[in-house]
């Protein structure tokens, strides 16, 4: 391919490295060609950007349609947060309202860096709508709910799912499609096998809640006979999927050596977990084990935002407060689970970094201000993580497409978008249907 626009900036984050006075150069497919600080001269278009430019974020965890039920049912344990606050609006919802409050939430990742999200949803169909116009990049993983199956069967929802992943998947483009079994408090072991196995014939993402909370954990060892929920889904074959857990708060130093020798990720999603009293994830000790950690918001019903600097930041602050210990987590170990732990933990092994053949998802971050002062190089890392902001990103590439400019979104028209979801949103609010 031929390079067909080079970026040069004061930094350039790349390969868990920090350079001073880079470039990037992004062929005609979207994909990075070269990047360093002594590229060779070109004809391609070149603009100096200035600050710094690092890979997009990974939100690895997230409902983001929930932008309607924003701050729903506060101060109510994660059980009841579901069946009193959230589900009652949520089971008024249409797949428009779902799209429109997909596309407002695609806008509120963009603008804040985060280029690709996993989620988690029903209306796969309308989701898919939203980020085509938005131009993000998603994986996927329509909702398989057993309160929604009809007769106790799934066949009728998994055929729905398998019909979507060969229409919708594209390894090659920005969208590809797995599966999303609820969790082990809603599917019966039975259940996850049989979606474990579509998923792996289809070499598929398995996305599923796991250990959120502590009744959780032990409300699935007294159904099933003294099993956590990792071990059912060892006995269900899912350990031989590629399988994303999402949250991993209460997971039992056994549960981790599992996870771990399956090479399965963990999406650790601290606000929400905070905000629900569910407790704090063992990260560090996962980590240690082996398990592939990345970082999620949740739903914006109960973090309540999508704003993955905040994750960035706090996943360090609570693994150094919770061990008494301030070398706990690095901030370059924090900045890669939002990065390319992120994208390998959802199955994308060309997202997440700034290196030749990856595609180009690329954020600028503008230096031009307090938090980046006295900008030394050494410490930048630091300062990203510690000191950085979403309201620091300015420019927002997804495979060399420029999405976001000037901090302005170029795909969307964010008023509309607010109004619409503003309507939709107090709708599904108001009593009665």
């Amino acid at each position: 391919m031929t390079t067909a626009q080079r970026l040069v900036a004061d930094y350039v984050f790349s390969g868990g490295a920090m350079i001073a006075n880079g470039a990037i150069d992004i062929d005609e497919s979207g994909r990075i060609d070269a990047v360093g600080n002594d590229l060779s001269p070109t004809d391609a278009q070149t603009r100096s950007v200035g600050g710094l430019l690092m890979p997009g974020l990974v939100n690895a965890h997230a409902h983001t349609p929930m932008t309607l039920v924003r701050s729903a049912g506060d101060g109510l344990p994660l059980q009841q947060w579901l069946t009193e606050g959230v589900w009652p609006r949520e089971a008024k919802m249409t797949p428009e309202d779902a799209r429109a409050g997909m596309l407002l939430g695609s806008a509120e990742m963009l603008l804040g860096g985060v280029t690709t999200s996993c989620e988690m949803y029903l209306f796969e169909d309308a989701i898919v709508d939203a980020v085509n116009q938005s131009m993000a990049r998603l994986v996927i993983t329509p909702g398989i709910i057993a309160a929604l199956a009809q007769d106790g069967s799934l066949d009728e929802r998994l055929d729905e799912v398998d019909r979507f992943h060969a229409t919708n998947h594209d390894p090659n483009g920005r969208i590809t499609v797995g599966f999303g079994p609820h969790s082990l408090y809603d599917l019966s072991p039975d259940q996850v096998a049989e979606i474990g196995q579509r998923a792996k014939r289809r070499d598929a993402l398995v996305h599923i809640h796991l250990e959120e909370t502590q009744t959780e954990r032990s409300d699935v060892i007294e159904r099933w006979t003294g099993q956590s929920a990792t071990q059912l889904l060892e006995s269900a074959g899912l350990l031989d999927a590629k399988l994303l857990a999402a949250h991993g708060v209460w997971l039992s130093d056994s549960d981790q050596r599992l996870l771990a020798t399956a090479g399965a990720g963990v999406a650790h999603c601290p606000h929400s977990n905070l905000k629900l009293g569910s407790g704090v994830a063992p990260i560090v000790d996962m980590l240690a084990t082996g398990v592939r950690v990345c970082l999620g918001t949740d739903g914006p019903a109960s973090n309540d935002n999508l704003d993955l600097w905040e994750e960035l930041k706090l996943a360090p602050l609570l693994a150094r407060g919770t061990r008494l210990d301030p070398a706990a987590l690095t901030a370059l170990q924090a900045l890669e689970m939002a990065t390319i732990g992120g994208a390998q933990a959802i199955g994308l092994d060309d997202v997440g970094d700034l290196r030749v053949g990856m595609w180009a998802d690329v954020v600028r971050v503008d230096l031009d201000n307090p938090a980046f002062t006295p900008g030394i190089v050494d410490d930048m890392v630091n300062n990203l993580v510690f000191a950085g902001s979403s309201r620091y990103v300015t420019d927002v590439w997804v495979a060399g497409t420029a999405v976001v400019a000037g901090g302005e979104l170029l795909t969307i028209d964010i008023e509309q978008a607010i109004h619409d979801a503003r309507v939709r949103g107090q709708r599904l609010a108001a009593s009665g249907s």
